[in-house]
């Protein structure tokens, strides 16, 4: 037999497996560097921008001084961000929390990333009053993902938000955005932010034109509104201050426009006034009433691409180059800065998006949604963006904005948000694995033993998701055998290689199964779950039919009269046109002849 041997592209980084075991060689990203520039990372493609030489360090407030690792501020100062405390040496109860939640990291290396900018710890001070267990957002630790939520003026309610806030976190979310735009807004955020044990995000402009035009925002509309959600506990606000007025011009040839609720916004306020967006304008006071209350920046991507077409664009990239800007002008002024990413990105322009944002952003934390790598799959688009988000993560992004499965076409209920947090948590796991953050593996390798041992009760207890995987094999067969439904047993390839005594497989302590045994009765969520796999149920089609039925006047028994074969055709023909969707139709006859 010819012995070959091949090269593996390592390139220093840890083995994201605590103890090493199995056959892999580990990650081929490049080497941790906590501190550095480059903290967890993938290899650059030829081509890509380097990372910026400037942190925040680099633009610290007036009066401030660098003396050895740490800063002095001016007398009399009183630290009040999580920046500034980390700018003076203070590690703080919350970078101890982070610390304690991100097991690679140390409170003093929570301390110096924040200091540096490339971390923020979302935890405005009066939400700490209530339920908030401190997280971080950085590419020095693992990858987070949020949950978008929030009342529509068509839909849901404050108790169903709140409801969702909960299943979202039971699902993995790392942050909850409250995206309301109707029903009692400041109720709504209310009842989330003192419900939620996550950081709460919310983009301000929505509840500043509640009862209002958008022409008429005025300065003071803008600083009491932020003000209020400051007051409320909100932890990060999305402020769209990068869409200035001489960007509008780059998206005129754009396939879809501007596809950002506030980037519309403020671009229609700019029109109407001839004016830059006054987010802009008075950014330095945004900054100050932030500041206050610890509320970190998510810097709004407004003129972000909504299809491939647009995507890497000229208004794209001038934006990006914008909120590196203002990233510099936060940081002066003592406040956390994230910045927000694309969503609709080629596979193969994610990388180049990424490190372009660590360019011009000197590091500041990149949040992205998705971005989703086709636009052809409505419906589907949780899966769609989730295979982008894992390469968004992979190269840079440290928090991903789930996609669910209503994307485009209406406002998630509650198993959306389940779908959407479930796709988002594998593309960050993923990541992290693919990085080489320290025992990223530990829980693969673990379920990979219980697979091994075809110890069915650990591999569900050890699945993200215990209560599906559980409900998937029991459909098929109720015990607990030495196979699976799949091969059975004579084919069983797992069950053959744990009987080969030379291999390890299926061997490990701790992880061994007495013997085959019944499983216990599936729980009514485990029912529940393999009650809505396939087509819809008889009694769901009926309910659906119904609706149509009652919105032509149909009753119960009697054919309804849209249908031309029941009534004469021009009478079916009005029916149709008032109360149902109009598609277009042939012409009659008689419509031919007139």
């Amino acid at each position: 037999m010819t012995d070959r041997s091949f090269p593996l592209p390592q390139h220093g980084a840890q083995n994201p497996s605590t103890l090493k075991e199995g056959t892999s060689p580990g990650s081929f990203a490049l080497a941790a560097n906590i501190g550095g520039a480059r903290t967890f990372a993938s290899p650059d493609t030829p081509g890509m921008p380097q990372p910026s030489a400037k942190t925040a360090w680099d633009f610290l407030p007036v009066g401030w001084k660098r003396e050895g690792q740490f800063a002095t501020a001016p007398g009399g100062f009183v630290a009040t961000t999580q920046l500034e405390h980390a700018r003076l040496g203070t590690v703080t109860e919350e970078m101890k929390r982070v610390a304690a939640r991100e097991k690679h990291l140390s409170p003093e290396q929570v301390r110096d990333e924040v200091a540096a900018g490339r971390m923020i710890i979302p935890a405005n001070k009066v939400h700490l009053k209530y339920k908030l267990d401190p997280m971080c957002i950085g590419r020095g630790s693992r990858t987070k993902i949020n949950a978008n939520m929030g009342a529509s003026p068509v839909s849901s309610s404050t108790d169903e938000e709140v409801e969702k806030l909960k299943w979202a976190e039971r699902w993995g979310a790392d942050t909850v955005m409250d995206l309301s735009t109707g029903g009692d807004l400041d109720a709504c955020r209310e009842a989330i932010v003192r419900n939620s044990t996550v950081p709460i995000g919310t983009v301000p402009i929505y509840s500043m034109i509640i009862g209002r035009k958008i022409e008429d925002l005025t300065r003071e509309v803008i600083m009491e509104s932020l003000r209020f959600q400051a007051q409320q506990g909100v932890d990060y606000f999305t402020i769209h201050a990068g869409v200035l007025r001489g960007h509008l011009q780059f998206v005129q040839k754009r396939l879809i426009g501007i596809v950002s609720r506030g980037g519309s916004l403020l671009a229609k306020w700019m029109l109407v006034h001839g004016a830059e967006n006054p987010m802009y304008t008075y950014f330095d006071e945004i900054c100050d009433i932030m500041r206050e209350y610890d509320v970190s920046f998510s810097l709004g991507d407004g003129l972000r691409p909504g299809g491939l077409a647009d995507a890497t664009d000229q208004a794209q990239l001038s934006e990006l180059a914008t909120l590196g800007e203002l990233t510099e002008r936060a940081w002066r002024r003592g406040c956390q800065v994230m910045v927000e990413g694309p969503g609709h990105v080629p596979f193969d322009q994610i990388e180049y998006n990424m490190k372009l944002q660590r360019t011009l952003c000197h590091g500041a934390p990149f949040y992205v949604l998705g971005p989703l790598v086709t636009d052809v799959f409505p419906g589907y688009d949780h899966i769609t963006s989730c295979i982008g988000a894992t390469a968004a993560a992979y190269h840079g992004a440290a928090m991903l904005c789930y996609v669910t499965p209503k994307e485009h076409v209406g406002l998630p209920k509650q198993d959306d948000v389940k779908q959407g947090c479930i796709a988002y948590k594998i593309a960050a796991h993923a990541a992290d694995v693919a990085l080489g953050i320290p025992g990223a593996r530990d829980w693969d390798d673990d379920l990979t033993k219980a697979r091994a041992a075809l110890n069915w009760e650990k591999h569900f207890e050890l699945a993200f998701d215990g209560d599906t995987a559980r409900a998937f094999h029991d459909e098929d067969l109720d015990v607990d055998t030495d196979f699976c439904a799949m091969c059975g047993h004579d084919w069983c390839s797992v069950r053959i290689s744990k009987e080969i005594v030379e291999f390890a497989s299926g061997k490990a302590d701790g992880f061994e199964r007495e013997r085959v045994m019944k499983s216990p009765a599936l729980t009514p969520d485990q029912q529940a779950i393999l009650e809505k796999r396939g087509v819809l149920s008889p009694d769901e089609i009926h309910k659906l039919a119904a609706k149509t039925r009652n919105a032509v006047g149909a009753e119960t028994g009697e054919k309804a009269s849209c249908h031309s074969d029941y009534v004469e055709p021009e009478k079916a023909i009005a029916v149709q046109r008032e109360k149902l969707v109009q598609v277009r139709t042939k012409k009659t006859d008689a419509e031919v002849s007139r």
